[in-house]
């Protein structure tokens, strides 16, 4: 009985820093909307951050932890790398919210 005290106790203790640790990284395109939100988002500048606190809690988490422009190259295969056909409506940059709930 001793025993599984201490054990119930790490178990509950390992489940609660897991719970809290939930995060997210949202890539998501960012088009030119005309008010400079989507430089502040790209260039990680402090008024980007209400923008991507809204966006994070619009998807069910309490924070935005970070967020920076994305890299071609850094994402994988659904991406048009420069110097690829872009099609209509041009080339869009990308950028990544990372959410903690």
């Amino acid at each position: 009985m001793r025993s599984v005290l201490p054990l119930s106790v790490c178990a509950l203790l390992l489940s609660l820093s897991c719970a809290s640790a939930d995060s997210r990284v949202f890539i998501i395109a960012n088009q030119s909307d005309g008010y400079g939100v989507d430089l502040c988002l790209a260039k990680g500048e402090s008024c980007g951050a209400p923008v991507a606190r809204a966006y994070c809690q619009s998807h069910d988490f309490a924070q935005a932890t970070a967020f920076r422009r994305v890299e071609p190259n850094e994402v994988t295969g659904s991406v048009i790398k420069p110097g690829e056909s872009c099609g209509f409506g041009g080339c869009a940059e990308y950028v990544a919210i990372t959410c903690q709930r």
